[in-house]
């Protein structure tokens, strides 16, 4: 086998050593998380759901301000 083709299958190996050791948790655990963080984050892109989102203190405030002109 050439030198070339070893060092591939060597560093291949490495990375799946890597992957193995990643932390992992069941599908039911990632699923029953998953579940509860919809239904316990509000989405306000769905308003139907869950209302109207509360006002944002960064929007521009109409009326009474000066304007910048350039």
């Amino acid at each position: 086998m050439s030198e070339h083709k070893y060092r591939k299958i060597i560093e291949h190996n490495r990375r799946l050593k890597e992957q193995l050791e990643l932390p992992r948790i069941p599908v039911s655990q990632a699923c029953e998380s998953l579940i509860s963080y919809m239904q316990n984050t509000k989405d306000y892109l769905l308003p139907s759901i869950w209302g109207p989102p509360p006002q944002d203190p960064f929007a521009s405030q109409t009326g009474g301000g000066c304007g910048c002109s350039v």
